[in-house]
């Protein structure tokens, strides 16, 4: 999935664009550690965590894109770091819940 396609999923709004990113599958986790252990390259990370330290794991993981829940306002330290790491950030309304629903296919789909 293009991350243009995720956020039309989502009602959500490209922050930090990264229109090469491939999209195969999606994990929801507030717990950074959780996040290194579960989530793997081309994957979309659901979440409410939005700061610095967020851009920090992807990098590590491998993660293409996170998805900050209920529409939390993204930091401008934030938004430099995922540039210079290539990591996208989409905003969507949506509860982490609703959001890991919308994008359920993703999991679906690499099994």
């Amino acid at each position: 999935m293009l991350l243009s396609e995720l956020t039309q999923k989502l009602g959500g709004t490209i922050v930090v664009d990264k229109p090469e990113a491939i999209i195969r599958s999606a994990y929801t986790s507030d717990l950074l550690s959780d996040v290194m252990g579960h989530c793997g390259d081309e994957s979309a990370l659901i979440t409410i965590q939005n700061h610095l330290n967020t851009i920090a794991v992807c990098t590590l993981a491998g993660i293409e894109a996170i998805v900050i829940c209920h529409n939390r306002p993204i930091p401008e330290d934030m938004k430099v770091a995922a540039e210079r790491e290539g990591v996208a950030i989409v905003t969507t309304p949506l509860s982490q819940f609703a959001a890991s629903v919308a994008l359920g296919e993703l999991e679906a789909s690499v099994r």
